[in-house]
């Protein structure tokens, strides 16, 4: 491990990266997309982490990732090199209980995508251990803990290693939880035991199989994977989960290349091995390729996400409409504190309202609808007023006036307007209010000094330069 030689970014790899965003092999019209399979002394390993129950590209900025996309990126590496694996780091079930059809859709959809081993997170037991068990073991998808196990007996809840032989090299996987994981419904019936030490039992016995390149999928955070790899030996890829940073190259501490790849599934890690004539792992240097919209979505992947996608949304339309109806007209919108939506406000405000209604807020309800996502609890909050909140937005059907990015979105409940919220004191919006809903996800380039101009009621929205195409409120 010792006398590995330095990692650099290999030439090869940055012109594919750089052909896979820039032109023609996403689109599969590249030469060297139908060309045979090259490289056969060279392992590239894609990973991805943190998916949490994304299917479809995610942002309001520029929106990355999504499987369809995935699809892609993966078919064409695999045209192009003739040794490819791919893990998938775990986190990859949804952050709540809405959402838990994705969960399922995504185990079978990793089958699809040839998904070679999958690790466990935090959010991976939120259903339980035997629905997760009994999906994966009929989807065919092998997933890996080697540091979980049933509280009564000594037996794993998952296989501890997978062994894979891909072109000359042997690659032995095993995966890596935190301690501080929430295990769900199941925490009565598991316990994770200590990491380092059931990660350095890993590597001895797939050292034992034959493994001549370890990958390790590390549930740790980054500080707790730093700190594993700094005390065990033997793992030459370990990719960083739980909450993970985004680094364009990883990074090398003794002898391990640890992979960043940020969340939701928005990039893809791709990691280039160099292979020995015994098939041992040589320099490794690694990068993060973003799924953004150059890359274009594999048709069948994109019909059965678009298939599931419209029939969740149209599972959550007729729950809330079903809520709606539970409420009556005693809803909590006639509470004394509430949101009272635009035209109450455009009564004394006039010019402040016709200015905001050439502005792109004025439209946020229409681009969820055109994309299909007017029914997502994670994009609805910040294309309506009040959402969830007395008076706010309930459903499209029972409150149609409280649609849009409107005054109180900005300037606070109308009927505290006399408290102060509303009033001369608090004209100025400050910025943590716009990044409430432009944070560095949905809005990674937001400029709150470029944008503030646009939503100023003292300026006319025609009188400013126009938006650039990629704006935050262009996309809004």
């Amino acid at each position: 491990m010792g006398n590995r030689p330095a990692p650099r970014v290999e030439p090869a790899l940055l012109i594919l990266i750089g052909a896979l965003v820039l032109g023609g092999l996403l689109h599969g019209v590249s030469r060297a997309a139908s060309a045979a399979p090259s490289a056969p002394d060279t392992l590239v390993l894609l990973s991805t982490t943190d998916i949490i129950g994304k299917t479809s590209p995610c942002g309001c900025h520029t929106p990355k990732g999504g499987l369809a996309r995935q699809a892609t990126f993966s078919d064409s590496l695999r045209r192009r090199y003739a040794n490819v694996l791919w893990v998938d780091n775990g986190n990859f079930f949804p952050e709540d209980e809405l959402h838990e059809g994705a969960a399922w859709f995504l185990i079978d959809s990793m089958k699809r995508l040839r998904v070679d081993a999958v690790g466990i997170g935090d959010h991976d037991l939120r259903f339980g251990l035997e629905p997760l068990r009994v999906r994966a073991r009929a989807a065919e998808l092998p997933i890996l803990c080697a540091n979980l196990e049933m509280k009564r007996t000594p037996q794993p809840a998952f296989a501890r290693t997978l062994v894979k032989r891909v072109g000359p090299a042997t690659v032995g996987i095993f995966a890596i939880m935190s301690d501080a994981a929430d295990l769900g419904p199941a925490r009565d019936s598991l316990v994770v035991t200590d990491p380092a030490a059931a990660a350095t039992q890993a590597v001895a016995a797939l050292r034992q199989q034959g493994a001549t390149v370890i990958v390790m999928l590390s549930q740790l955070g980054k500080v707790g994977a730093e700190d594993l790899v700094s005390t065990v030996d033997g793992i030459d890829v370990a990719i960083v989960g739980r909450e993970p940073p985004l680094l364009e190259s990883g990074r090398m501490i003794r002898g391990t290349l640890l992979v960043y790849g940020g969340q939701q599934g928005q990039f893809m890690g791709v990691t280039r091995v160099a292979l020995d004539a015994s098939g041992k792992a040589g320099a490794i240097a690694g990068e993060q390729a973003m799924l953004g919209p150059d890359i274009a979505t594999e048709p069948e992947m994109a019909k059965r996400v678009e298939v599931f996608e419209d029939a969740f949304n149209e599972t959550m339309r007729t729950a809330e409409k079903a809520r709606a109806a539970s409420l009556g007209m005693e809803s909590d919108r006639y509470q004394p504190e509430r949101f009272v939506g635009n035209e109450v406000c455009a009564r004394c405000h006039r010019a402040e309202s016709e200015q905001w209604s050439a502005t792109p807020h004025a439209r946020a309800w229409r681009t969820l609808v055109e994309r299909k996502k007017d029914a997502t609890p994670d994009c609805v909050p910040c294309h309506v007023v009040g959402f969830g909140k007395p008076g706010g937005f309930e459903t499209i059907d029972v409150t149609p006036k409280m649609i849009n990015v409107g005054c109180e979105n900005c300037h606070g409940m109308g009927t505290a307007h006399d408290s102060g919220i509303g009033s001369a004191a608090h004209r100025s919006v400050p910025e943590t209010v716009c990044r409430k809903c432009h944070d560095a996800t949905s809005s990674p380039e937001f400029d709150f000094s470029q944008f503030r101009p646009y939503i100023d009621h003292t300026h006319a929205f025609s009188d400013l330069p126009p938006l650039k195409a990629s704006s935050p409120m262009k996309s809004m």
